[in-house]
């Protein structure tokens, strides 16, 4: 039936739907939509409730 399709263009079939995608997610990490949330995301590790243990505040 399908004789042209073998191992190598299988292959290069896989190659190119990975590179598809990761173009397509790399796209959406960066486009200007996610920024808020980026920004968000990068000052939880200065969100911090408890207060420091050596701190003068009262």
């Amino acid at each position: 039936m399908i004789e042209f399709i073998d191992v190598g263009t299988l292959r290069g079939l896989g190659t190119a739907l990975v590179l598809i995608a990761f173009t397509a997610v790399t796209f959406w990490a960066y486009s200007g939509d996610r920024r808020e949330a980026f920004d968000a995301a990068a000052n939880l590790p200065f969100a911090d409730d408890k207060p420091d243990v050596w701190s003068n505040e009262a």
